[in-house]
């Protein structure tokens, strides 16, 4: 029988009421004689009392630097209570069902306490529940190693835990329920007038979410690529609607004459905050060295640019105080521009395409916007930009490629 794979992110389980819809969208798939398999997120987001951050806080109030074993052991803790809670619920519609935690799924996992990579599954026990004709629901986010200690798969681990399950049950499709339609031109709380998208190509989506769209971890999407398992993005309160597939162009059923349009060669605008721009004045051996120091402390660096005499490149806020040290070691003139964003264009069809870097300079001097630094690849064109000005960045590279 066909197992479908089915993930409900924190806001899908975050009260009873939610639950309760979840239950149903389980529900009308067991009907259709599907065997069930559903992964859970903590409930809520931060601020509500079982979420993850919330989780956190309670050792950081204590300890500001809580030791990574025992905060997964906390952290662990979300995804359990959300799902005992949601079998519980299952089984008093009728529904039978049953909770695995991450390890008793058989998700091995190394030993990086907070970021842990699967190494295996063992889908035996998941298998063994199927076959009785059960729900499994099963604890995101977590797996365990090979002596039995609980680790954490990092943020938005429960997306990376939902293929994983589904390549080792051999899935053709896992379903990805938030709350929203399903992916969009940009995020809708910035851009009242974002789209749904039919279909994405696994390399825009993971251009997406790796640019700072909250759509799916980029972890998950290179997971399904190497799988060939479809994903589908869909509203746990809008479940009718088809939301936005994610697969390989060459499988794409939405394609059609209009997709080869040049009007259609953008995909989405993506954004993210919380970034600085850094420019360093060295010597090119010095350089090479403050960049080895910099692998080292695993300090991802953005949007690079090198010329003779500067070198610019863009950090995520939160490791500012580690790259100060290495800076300071070495002696070296340096700027830090705090509080920008970064704003990316995406399409797989970018590469090429003349007048596209004209178009969003355009778009952003009529605005009044001051573009820091730009960096761009095959299907990316990154725009960096003063935080204050974000969202009004969103808003003009949109307007400019969707309504003109």
């Amino acid at each position: 029988m066909e197992v479908l794979v089915q993930k409900f992110g924190g806001t899908s389980v975050e009260s009873y009421e939610k639950m309760n819809e979840v239950c149903n969208i389980i529900k009308i798939q067991k009907e259709k004689n599907l065997d069930i398999v559903v992964v859970v997120s903590a409930m809520g987001r931060k601020g509500a009392p079982y979420a993850t951050d919330t989780l956190i806080n309670l050792c950081k109030e204590i300890n500001k630097e809580p030791k990574k074993r025992e905060l997964d052991i906390m952290m662990a803790c979300g995804e359990i209570i959300s799902g005992t809670i949601l079998v519980n619920m299952l089984e008093s519609k009728g529904i039978e069902a049953t909770f695995l935690t991450g390890s008793q799924a058989g998700i091995l996992t190394t030993s990086d306490f907070g970021n842990a990579k699967i190494i295996d599954i063992n889908p035996n026990k998941i298998l063994k529940e199927l076959s009785s004709g059960k729900v499994v629901v099963i604890a995101g986010f977590q797996g365990g190693t090979d002596d039995g200690e609980i680790t954490t798969l990092g943020r938005g681990g429960s997306d990376t835990s939902a293929v994983a399950i589904g390549k080792a049950l051999g899935s053709d499709i896992v379903e990805i329920y938030t709350d929203v339609d399903g992916i969009m031109t940009a995020d809708p709380r910035l851009e009242p007038k974002a789209k749904v998208l039919d279909f994405v190509d696994y390399e825009e989506i993971f251009q997406m979410a790796d640019k700072g769209a909250k759509v799916i971890h980029p972890r998950a999407v290179q997971l399904a690529k190497n799988a060939d398992i479809t994903l589908a993005i869909k509203n746990t309160l809008n479940p009718q609607v088809k939301g936005t597939k994610i697969g390989a162009m060459c499988k794409c059923e939405y394609i059609s004459n209009e997709y080869e349009q040049e009007s259609g060669f953008m995909t989405a605008v993506a954004n993210k905050d919380k970034v600085a721009q850094i420019k360093i004045k060295s010597e090119e051996k010095i350089f090479t060295e403050i960049l080895s120091e910099i692998e080292k402390q695993n300090i991802s660096i953005d949007m690079i640019n090198f010329f003779i005499s500067e070198k610019a490149f863009v950090i995520e806020e939160k490791d500012i105080i580690d790259l100060e040290k290495i800076l300071n070691k070495y002696d070296v003139e340096y700027e830090i521009n705090r509080n920008c964003a970064k704003v990316t264009l995406i399409g797989s069809k970018i590469t090429g395409m003349p007048g596209v870097m004209a178009k969003i300079v355009r778009s952003l001097s009529k605005t009044g916007i001051s573009l820091l630094q730009t960096s761009d690849s095959n299907m990316t064109i990154s725009c960096l930009v003063n935080e204050s000005d974000m969202i009004s960045s969103v808003h003009a590279i949109h307007n400019e490629f969707y309504l003109n």
